[in-house]
């Protein structure tokens, strides 16, 4: 009777377990988080300012921003999300708002490259350059894209491009 029992318990628990991991890797895999379609529609965005196109790329920022604070309520206190959180208020205007996005991102990573930039980037855009070059000096040891980007931009040779 022992038998029977362990057997069919173990037959049980198999199919269970087979059932669920078949079921998991259909569906799961195809969903994109909030996270990720927020950042596809920023990238889109991005492409609609550089052509001029300021109004299509605002629907897009206000798109990607619900999304991005959908993605916060669920998973709350990542970097990047802030960091896109704190991108996307401020190319709606909204610099307050940005910069206590990004600060609160640098507060969980204070050398997260992308915020800091992004927060010199808003320095410059309120004129306050020293804290810009505050920002800068934190991406000084980086050797990265983002430390060339806020350094050019507080020298004034170039124009943010986001």
């Amino acid at each position: 009777m022992k038998n029977i029992f362990f057997t069919l318990s173990i037959l049980i628990l198999l199919s269970t377990n087979s059932y669920a991991a078949g079921s998991s890797s259909d569906s799961s895999s195809k969903v994109s988080s909030d996270y990720d379609k927020a950042v596809t529609i920023i990238k889109s965005a991005k492409k609609y300012e550089k052509k001029g196109k300021t109004e299509k790329a605002n629907k897009k920022y206000e798109k990607a921003l619900n999304l991005l604070i959908k993605s916060n309520k669920k998973k709350p206190n990542q970097a990047d999300t802030l960091n896109y959180l704190g991108f996307t208020t401020r190319k709606l205007g909204d610099y307050a708002g940005g910069e206590e996005y990004y600060l609160q991102g640098l507060a969980i990573d204070p050398g997260h490259n992308g915020i800091n930039e992004y927060l010199g980037e808003l320095y410059v855009a309120t004129n306050r350059i020293n804290l810009a070059k505050e920002r800068l000096k934190v991406l000084e040891i980086c050797n990265c894209e983002e430390y060339n980007e806020l350094k050019e931009i507080i020298a004034g040779t170039k124009k943010s491009k986001y």
